[in-house]
Formats: C-alpha cells, sequence, structure tokens
C-alpha cells in the first residue's frame, strides 16, 4: 500500500474516532495527547500510525471501523505498515 492511501485511511480513522465522544476520549487517553495536539498531528505520519495503531488494538472497534470504511481488516494491518514510527507505546 502507498503511504499517500495509508495516510487517507488513517485519517478516516480519525473521523471515525471523533464521531463518537467516547472513541475519541479513549483515544486521547492512551496516547496522552491533547485534542489540540492530535489536530496538529493529523498530517503527521507518526500520529497517523498511532491512530491505526489505536483501531487494531481494539477487534471490536477495528471491525466497526472496517465496516463503516468499507475496507477490510487486513487492509488497515497494511495500511499501518506504510507508515512510519511506533505510533502509540
Amino acid at each position: 500500500m502507498r503511504r499517500e492511501e495509508a495516510e487517507s485511511l488513517a485519517l478516516q480513522g480519525l473521523a471515525f474516532l471523533a464521531a463518537d465522544e467516547r472513541r475519541l476520549g479513549a483515544l486521547l487517553a492512551q496516547s496522552s495527547w491533547t485534542l489540540a495536539e492530535l489536530r496538529a498531528g493529523a498530517a503527521d505520519g507518526e500520529v497517523l500510525a498511532g491512530i491505526l495503531d489505536f483501531l487494531l488494538a481494539d477487534e471490536k472497534l477495528l471491525l466497526a471501523f472496517s465496516e463503516e470504511v468499507g475496507v477490510a481488516p487486513g487492509r488497515i494491518t497494511h495500511a499501518r505498515a506504510a507508515l512510519p514510527g511506533r505510533g502509540l507505546d
């Protein structure tokens, strides 16, 4: 998967998480990012990787996201591999 495709999928993941206050809150709590940091980092490959890591860490959330955007869960794994860094620790 090309990096541009991976970034696009991660941004869709961010929109999915942001659409639900509990999901967004969980992302912020796990990552220790503030909302301002998340907004500022939305174009950063490592932040985008962290978003995908967050989705990949929760099968129920991953499946809900996959269904919403119409992609197989494996595509999200491929997208994560196309982005830099370790993402969330």
